[in-house]
């Protein structure tokens, strides 16, 4: 048996086996990676420019993923990279694959290039196929792209310009707007229009322009919809053949023959030759029941269906040939079928009557209508008529109309005239009647007649007015045969040239009672709506007039006849105005004797007024009283709610007042100082207030109080005057007796029968009266002084004979001396010269040298330096008396212990100096100190002062500003002078 041995020899067959097995595995790698990896190949381009779709086949082998990227040529710029997978076409076994670009394929060179991808290894890149652009140097002419394009509304669309050689692009205009471009290559620019809208008719304009102008290169789009239409039907009306009719809906903003939509009903081409007509119609020459209309365009397609019976699609055609047989109040209109076959068809026709801007229809039935009268026509009025007519029975629808056909009925006598009457306050008034219309007057009105009938004598008078008239004036109060007792009936006929109407009457009457109460008639949308309330026996119809309320003559007015038993009317006129103010008046028995039952007042719309107030003010005392005026009513426009009162504040007013109450037409402003204020008055309406009117016043301080109180002071002074000088007249003789006593004649002691002459009364120039008193008192006592009229600063000095004007009386200063118990000293100025004639305490010394009377003047001068002894006056000193001046009495007494008194001898002596007048009885004696006492007055050395003609009472020194009431209580003197020496015999 052999022996296995191992010997060293064995070592190099197993590395032999090793390295088989390492060359099979990589073998087998290799094999793997060759079938993964292959190149494509035979890459080719196929471009559909319509589309803008790039086709790109290929021999790829197995590989079913491949890198594909395309780039513009030209700046080697990348357009699209990416993985795709694509399927071996079973048919070419090739790759195939679309790629559709957003430029035109013609704008500028791509370039294409394709890789096997397994996972993350790829092959190496196929060779680069290029698809040639139109930018190529051998094209140098300026392009755009694309070229009358056809996209729907609401896409995107890019456009690109290629430049001429040797130009300079400018900009890409779309319609008229400026776009913006992006360079593609060196002479290509491109800008993307972004939701088209509907282009027109003729497409939308994209322009290429280069900076010099020097060429110009455009291209056309086309925007729009596809088809949709809607309404597809089909009908007979021949009852034989169909039309198919549509609606084309939507406009699709494409024509022309390329673009515009074709029409096929059961694959009978209805393409029209008018695309803009909405409705479409197509024929089918047999009714087949079932209809499928398709509409196509170049942005897409739509179909629809329809079907039905023929019976259930009637359609009558219009009527043709259609005549007239007319007459005044109706009128047959005849006409005739296309078709024979509608002889047998029972139809209804529809005839359509227009006349004076007004249509009616009217409905006939029958089997094959070809007539159809018309009643209910009106005289001497023109007629259109046009009928058509459907099928009786399982109607469709109304055919078509016939053309219309015209006709004027006949004349006929006219309708009788609406008649009513206006009577004024006065006793006239019009018999007014609405004028015939044309449809009224049935023919051409040739005149109307007018007669006035007294029914109870049986007569009438009638009057013929021209066709334009439509009113007659009427004076009731001089119509012979109409009183209060009987009735005129007035009627009215219409005449044209078939005839007289029938007669319209209307009974004649005065103006009516105004009712108690106007109501208020409010304006709705509907009219005014007027109730009252009627006698459910009543039988009488109604009229309802009106008139603008502030017209009171010869109203224009209008009315409506209410049939009796009615209790409302709405009254609406196109006369109407806003602002106006009617009067309606409801009246019963119109015909026959017309009584007035309600009246109303109303404003269609009230508006401010017009016209303002006529304000006054006056003032009041501290008051302001404000006055005015009211509104004319065609001013008012509005039911007037008061009067607003306001006072201006600058540029503001204040109200003050608000009066309610329309008879209320003045206001009494009180509380106010003095000044100026301005005041405005407004009259308002619902509708709001107007302009108002402005008065101004100033208040001033008020005097009329204390004016009427001076007058009654002076009123009340003049009456008690009056009551007393009544009574001292009446009391008269005891007045005087008790404070004015007889005064006695003057005794003559000698003969004055001397010879007769005349009697000088010229006064003397120096006439006066000296009083001196000169009691042995203490000379601090007040004294009487007589003080000359002559200047007393002639100290002494004599007027001597200067003449002195004698026109102007001499005053004659008193002074009065109230006699004090006590011793009084005299107020000589030298007491020692003064004159030695002296009465006692109680007596005052009064020398006269002349009383001048009335206009005379009394001028005494004595020596101041007189010696005391003899008491005489000296000859140098002599008094000059006036010729004529009355001398008292000088009758010396025997002189007293207690007073030295001048001789009679020394005081005549100057009065035998003077020439002529009358001298005084020297025989009178001094009254007796006991009569002195007794009177407590000078009256003692006075002697008898009331033998003087001219009597001046002797007043005691007062203060000088007392003269002028001396010599007014002197006037009042001599007034009660005259009235006591009325009491003389």
């Amino acid at each position: 048996m052999p022996r296995l041995s191992v010997s060293p020899s064995s070592k190099p067959n197993c590395s032999l086996i090793g390295l088989i097995c390492v060359f099979l595995g990589l073998s087998a790698t290799h094999t793997h990676a060759e079938i993964a990896i292959t190149v494509p190949e035979q890459v080719s381009l196929l471009a559909n420019t319509n589309t803008q779709q790039l086709s790109i086949s290929w021999l790829g082998g197995a590989a079913t993923t491949f890198d594909l990227i395309i780039l513009r040529t030209e700046f080697n710029e990348t357009v699209f990279y990416g993985t795709v997978s694509v399927t071996v076409n079973q048919v070419s076994g090739r790759h195939e694959w679309n790629w559709t670009s957003v430029e035109p394929l013609e704008c500028t060179s791509l370039s294409v290039r394709i890789r096997s991808r397994d996972e993350q290894m790829t092959s190496d890149w196929s060779d680069t196929q290029i698809l040639q652009g139109s930018d190529l140097p051998s094209n140098k002419d300026t392009q755009m792209y694309p070229q009358d394009r056809i996209v729907p509304v609401g896409s995107n669309t890019t456009f690109c310009c290629i430049v001429a050689e040797g130009e300079v692009f400018d900009s890409i205009n779309y319609s008229s707007t400026v776009m913006n471009a992006t360079r593609l290559s060196r002479r290509t620019y491109a800008t993307t229009v972004v939701n088209q809208g509907p282009s027109r008719s003729t497409g939308t304009n994209v322009l290429c322009f280069t900076r010099l102008r020097l060429s110009l290169m455009g291209a056309v789009v086309f925007v729009g919809y596809p088809p949709q239409p809607s309404d597809f039907v089909c009908e007979t009306h021949d009852l034989t053949s169909a039309v198919c009719l549509w609606n084309k809906g939507r406009d699709t903003s494409l024509y022309g023959r390329k673009r515009r939509t074709r029409y096929s009903v059961n694959n009978r081409d209805c393409t029209d030759s008018n695309p803009l007509q909405q409705q479409k119609e197509c024929s089918v020459p047999q009714w087949e029941g079932n209809w499928t209309l398709v509409a196509v365009n170049p942005l897409g397609q739509y179909s629809l269906t329809d079907s039905a019976e023929l019976s259930h699609r009637v359609c009558p055609v219009a009527p043709v040939e259609l005549s007239s047989v007319v007459h005044a109040w109706n009128a047959t209109v005849q006409w005739q079928w296309k078709y024979r076959s509608y002889s047998s068809l029972a139809l209804v026709c529809q005839v359509e009557l227009t006349a004076a801007g007004y249509k009616k229809k009217r409905t006939i039935t029958g089997v094959g209508l070809r007539s159809a009268v018309l009643s209910d026509l009106h005289p001497d009025e023109d007629y259109s008529v046009q009928i058509r007519c459907g099928a009786q029975q399982n109607f469709w629808k109304w055919g078509t109309w016939s053309k219309p056909i015209s006709f004027k009925t006949k004349t006929d006598v006219p309708d009788t005239p609406d008649v009513w009457m206006w009577s004024n306050r006065d006793g006239t008034g019009q018999v007014i009647w609405k004028p015939l219309t044309q449809r009224q007057s049935h023919g051409q009105i040739t005149g109307y007649d007018v007669t006035f009938w007294n029914p109870e004598e049986n007569r009438q008078h009638t009057v013929i007015l021209s066709p334009d008239t439509s009113a007659v004036p009427i004076n009731l109060t001089q119509m012979a045969y109409f009183s209060s007792d009987n009735k005129v009936i007035a009627t009215v006929t219409a005449k044209n040239a078939d005839g007289m109407s029938q007669p319209a009457s209307v009974s004649l009457h005065l103006t009516d009672v105004e009712p108690i109460a106007v109501s208020r008639a409010v304006y709705t949308d509907k009219g005014f709506p007027l109730l009252w309330q009627s006698n459910a026996s009543a039988t009488c119809s109604f009229v309802v007039e009106w008139h603008e309320t502030s017209c009171t003559y010869d109203c224009p007015v209008d009315w409506i006849k209410v049939p009796a038993g009615n209790t409302n009317v709405s009254i609406e006129s196109a006369n109407f105005q806003p602002g106006v103010r009617y009067t309606f008046s409801l009246y019963s028995c119109p015909s026959d004797s017309p009584e007035l039952l309600q009246r109303w007042q109303g404003y269609t719309e009230e508006l401010v007024p017009s016209g303002s107030v006529s304000l006054s003010s006056s003032q009041q005392g501290s008051d302001i009283l404000l006055t005015w005026g009211s509104i004319p009513m065609v001013d008012r426009r509005g039911f007037l709610l008061g009067y607003n009162v306001y006072i201006s504040n600058g540029s503001q007013l204040t109200l003050l007042a608000n009066l309610s109450d329309l008879e209320t037409r003045s206001y009494t402003v009180k509380g106010f100082s003095m000044g100026s204020y301005k005041f405005t008055v407004k009259a308002y309406t619902s509708a709001g207030e107007d302009t108002g009117t402005t008065a101004f016043i100033t208040l001033e301080p008020y005097t009329d109080w204390l004016i009427l109180e001076i007058l009654a002071s002076l009123g009340i002074l003049s009456l008690l005057l009056v009551i007393a000088t009544f009574i001292c007249y009446k009391k008269r003789k005891w007045v005087k007796k008790a404070f004015y006593p007889d005064i006695p004649e003057p005794k003559l002691p000698s003969d004055w029968s001397s010879a007769q002459g005349p009697m000088d009364v010229r006064p003397s120039p120096h006439s006066m009266v000296h009083i001196v008193e000169k009691p042995e008192w203490d000379s601090s006592k007040e004294v009487l002084v007589v003080i000359p009229e002559e200047d007393e600063d002639d100290e002494g000095q004599g007027i001597g004979d200067e003449p002195v004007d004698t026109d102007e009386p001499t005053s004659l200063r008193y002074y009065n001396q109230v006699v004090d118990e006590r011793p009084i000293r005299p107020r000589f100025p030298d007491s020692s010269t003064s004159s030695a004639s002296s009465l006692d305490s109680a007596h005052t010394d009064v020398t006269y040298t002349g009383i001048q009377t009335s206009g005379s003047s009394l001028v005494f001068q004595l020596d101041p330096q007189g010696s005391s002894e003899g008491h005489q006056p000296q000859a140098d000193h002599s008094v000059s008396c006036g010729g004529g001046g009355y001398r008292p009495q000088m009758q010396p007494r025997a002189p007293s212990d207690d007073m030295g008194l001048a001789s009679a001898e020394h005081l005549l002596e100057p009065q035998a100096a003077c020439s002529g007048g009358y001298k005084p009885q020297s025989s009178w004696h001094f009254d007796s100190p006991m009569e002195a006492e007794e009177r407590g007055s000078l009256a003692p050395s006075l002697g008898s002062p009331t033998s003087i003609a001219s009597t001046q009472f002797l007043l005691p020194d007062g203060e000088e500003h007392e003269e002028e009431k001396r010599q007014q209580s002197s006037s009042a003197a001599t007034w009660f002078t005259n009235l006591l020496s009325s009491t003389k015999p």
